[in-house]
């Protein structure tokens, strides 16, 4: 069974930063695009960022481009989302995703097969 966990949600005030990890098991880590989304209450959930199996192309959502950075680490089967000047608006439940070989250009959540449980980030103002 593949398994995925996301870490390192918290409550931080607005303008700070957080760093969220991610680890996938139960498949070659390194083989595929790994995603971020995002779900706020009453909202859909929104595609925040993904990066290829190499880590060379990344893409981001306007709303996080400049403040967000995502990276991965494929010795240690992790993925990160390095969330700097952080917002109100940026409070959501945020997921990892295991995508397939590259990233859409989409972000669309229907080209992810393996999913998280979810991390809260709350942003107080």
């Amino acid at each position: 069974q593949v398994h995925v966990v996301e870490s390192g949600g918290g409550l931080v005030q607005e303008g700070g930063s957080l760093r969220l990890s991610c680890t996938a098991s139960g498949l070659p880590f390194s083989n595929y695009a790994m995603g971020w989304f995002r779900q706020a209450p009453g909202k859909e959930r929104e595609g925040v960022s993904c990066i290829s199996w190499s880590g060379i192309d990344l893409y981001y959502v306007d709303s996080v481009k400049g403040r967000f950075t995502t990276s991965r680490d494929n010795a240690r089967n992790t993925l990160y989302l390095q969330m700097n000047s952080l917002k109100p608006e940026d409070t959501a439940t945020y997921y990892c995703a295991v995508g397939y070989d590259t990233c859409p250009g989409s972000l669309s959540s229907a080209d992810f097969r393996y999913w998280g449980q979810g991390t809260q980030v709350t942003v107080s103002s």
